[in-house]
């Protein structure tokens, strides 16, 4: 059974996905901050990562050195346990105090890069996110799109392990996948053009906000300062 997180008396969950080099990272920080505008607890976090047990495994997955080979269903299987200890410590928590919890990355990366990049199975791989996560699903997800190219141009100077031993065609097919992902459900994806300056990715991301705006009051009220401001 899949659970939103948006139920009364709950917080509101958004994650944010998308291909290497899309900006993820660099965006969490500056819509924090938006939303932060009013009033709302705004927890933001990271996968894999965020707990003890997830930084360890970030460590191993991402790291150069020392290369350490694995399969597709291994890395899966890693994640799964990151995220399952993190939606224990982090995540839930956040939505229990009724907080927006921004999370870079969730189960949507290990459908798109261990299954449709790394070949396991879809299937069994959603019975696995589904076990690692009780089930929660995020009220919005933001993917940010570009060119496979663009984003590993981007990434060149900053290149893990995981994206160093992976060729452009795997990189081409996690894109294809999100943009599955996002097709099947357009009620939870919005879809953000990563090809602009960070202004224009940001404001891209609040305004997908406005679909959730009606979860928590303070985020209404957060729309409206940065509106004001930009205004």
């Amino acid at each position: 059974m899949e659970e939103r997180a948006g139920a009364p008396g709950r917080g509101v969950f958004i994650t944010l996905e998308g291909p290497d080099g899309s900006g993820k990272s660099s965006l969490l920080p500056r819509l924090a901050d938006v939303l932060r505008r009013g009033g709302c607890e705004v927890v933001t976090t990271r996968e894999p990562g965020s707990t003890p047990l997830g930084e360890q495994v970030r460590r191993l997955v991402l790291d150069t050195e020392p290369r350490v080979d694995r399969t597709g269903l291994a890395d899966a299987l890693l994640f799964a346990a990151s995220r399952a200890q993190h939606v224990a410590e982090v995540i839930r928590p956040g939505l229990e105090r009724g907080a927006v919890v921004v999370c870079d990355r969730y189960a949507d990366s290990s459908l798109a890069y261990q299954g449709a990049g790394s070949g396991v199975p879809m299937e069994e791989l959603r019975v696995v996110q589904r076990f690692a996560t009780g089930g929660l699903v995020p009220d919005l997800t933001i993917l940010l799109d570009l060119p496979v190219e663009a984003g590993l141009g981007r990434k060149s100077a900053e290149v893990t392990r995981f994206e160093a031993f992976q060729d452009l065609a795997y990189h081409e097919r996690v894109r294809a996948a999100f943009l599955s992902f996002a097709a099947a459900e357009p009620d939870r994806y919005a879809i953000v053009d990563a090809t602009g300056d960070a202004a224009a990715v940001l404001a891209g991301a609040v305004a997908a906000v406005r679909r959730v705006a009606g979860r928590l009051p303070c985020l209404g009220a957060a729309l409206e300062a940065a509106e004001a401001r930009a205004g």
